[in-house]
């Protein structure tokens, strides 16, 4: 058996937080290891359940988002190093435990993400039509478990969400497929679901006022450029008063965002006085109405299936806090899809804070506990961040100075623990491979993800595009394992 010195990190998700903290843990082991008495050497094993990594980069995210391939550059770089070993088709409570891990591992790190929706809880919610966002990335984004069809019959259609993800799913759902395929990666089967779409009139319902969305900038300009679509907003929804106009110059980024949405008011008035028309100064075929203060409560059905939406005008005062004014309006659509927030995953064998979605750890540092209750005690050598450790907000700034925070954290721990924080009883570095190869387990590797990523190089260029998904799991994994 080979024994090492160096310390031994197993990482669970290899989305942007398990590369981010498998990568800021490397370099500040490097900066303060020796000054903390761990030494400058450590493996980091990074499992992920997919057969490829990249997580909500790759799956997660609109296609036609033109930062991601930047952010997935920036990913495999840090990949590319020989510290970290990436164990991709590998699902933790499955194929590995919580137990076999600590027994190889000083530290094990939670970046387990999140794919199911927050439920819709109005009635109608399970009216047929009524779909969650996640299911639905998934789709367009060819999550290798995902829906291979969609159906798109609906010509009149509702998004319900005042976030980057509603946003994402009204553009989708607006798009024009030659165009979102000449720019984008995706296979096959979404270029042909997109281009057989029968919407016509999409509404996009926000309960809070314009200076209260969580929409980014990118998100706004990406939707002032949609082929083919008039964009009409309510003039009443902008009529802000001077202490909300106070309110959202305070912080920089809500003041940009507000200022973007005045830029699209003005284009929305051109449209309409230019004769319904695009951006671009065409003929629109599909209208995208943006409504502010507006609160869906109920999904009007009938023979069970959606024919409605009925709305409440809210009012939002300045410091953001929403009251109801019992005015009420009904839209005909035939589908419904809510974005109002994911639930991140569970993990077997660690406890979950259910009241705000994520893995119960303490104070919000990262040290998992042993139930939700502020007073539980941490467990040992446990640790989350990401969505998996604050739940789904923030994005990838977020996520970064989250692995600082939990990374020094872990640094700390093991600079505590005995023999320099290499508690670990099993020190083969290959022992995890044994361990899975007696249950069949075969992990793709980097080497691996480099086949699969180069075969979908290939496959793009024949059409002239830099990218194109392969969605079959069983197709990459052939890939990776040539």
């Amino acid at each position: 058996m080979t024994e090492t010195h160096e310390l031994r990190i197993a990482v669970i998700g290899a989305g942007p937080a398990g590369v981010y903290s498998s990568d800021i843990f490397l370099r500040q082991l490097k900066k303060l290891g020796e000054e903390l008495g761990l030494g400058t050497a450590a493996r980091i094993d990074l499992f992920e359940k997919l057969p490829v990594p990249f997580g909500l980069v790759r799956y997660g995210v609109a296609p036609d988002h033109p930062s991601i391939k930047f952010i997935a550059s920036a990913l495999e770089k840090t990949l590319d190093n020989p510290d970290i070993h990436l164990y991709c088709d590998v699902e933790f409570g499955k194929d590995v435990t919580l137990d076999e891990l600590l027994e190889r591992y000083d530290a094990v790190l939670f970046a387990t993400g999140a794919v199911e929706d927050k439920p819709l809880g109005l009635p109608g919610a399970d009216l047929d039509g009524v779909y969650g966002a996640a299911k639905f990335v998934e789709w367009y984004d060819g999550y290798p478990t995902g829906a291979r069809e969609w159906p798109l019959e609906a010509e009149e259609v509702a998004v319900i969400g005042g976030g980057n993800v509603a946003m994402d799913v009204a553009r989708e759902l607006m798009r024009n497929a030659d165009d979102l395929k000449e720019r984008t990666d995706i296979p096959d089967n979404v270029y042909e679901g997109i281009k057989s779409n029968k919407a016509r009139v999409l509404h996009l319902f926000i309960r809070r006022g314009v200076a209260q969305a969580k929409f980014s900038v990118q998100e706004l300009r990406e939707m002032e450029k949609l082929p083919g679509v008039q964009l009409i907003i309510n003039e009443d929804d902008f009529d802000l008063d001077e202490d909300t106009i106070e309110e959202a110059g305070k912080d920089k980024l809500t003041r940009q965002m507000v200022e973007e949405l005045f830029t699209i008011r003005e284009m929305a008035e051109d449209m309409e006085d230019d004769g319904d028309v695009d951006y671009e100064g065409n003929p629109a075929d599909r209208k995208y109405y943006v409504h502010f203060n507006s609160a869906p409560v109920e999904v009007l059905g009938e023979d069970g299936k959606v024919v409605g939406i009925r709305v409440e005008k809210t009012e939002t005062s300045a410091d953001g806090k929403m009251s109801r004014t019992g005015e009420f309006e009904e839209y005909p659509v035939q589908a419904v899809y809510h974005a109002i927030g994911y639930k991140p995953a569970t993990a077997p064998g660690i406890a979950y804070d259910e009241r705000h979605a994520h893995l119960a750890n303490a104070n919000g540092d990262g040290r998992i506990t042993t139930a939700a209750e502020v007073t539980d005690e941490v467990r040992e050598r446990l640790y989350a961040t990401g969505w998996a450790k604050r739940g789904p907000v923030g994005l990838i700034g977020s996520t970064k100075s989250d692995a600082l925070l939990i990374v020094t954290n872990m640094l700390e721990d093991l600079s505590k623990a005995a023999e320099g924080g290499r508690v670990a009883a099993d020190r083969d570095p290959e022992s995890i491979d044994r361990l899975l190869e007696s249950r069949g387990v075969k992990p793709i590797d980097f080497a691996g993800w480099k086949k699969i990523d180069a075969f979908e190089r290939a496959e793009g260029a024949k059409e002239g595009r830099e990218h194109k998904k392969v969605i079959d799991p069983e197709q990459m994994r052939a890939l990776a394992h040539a």
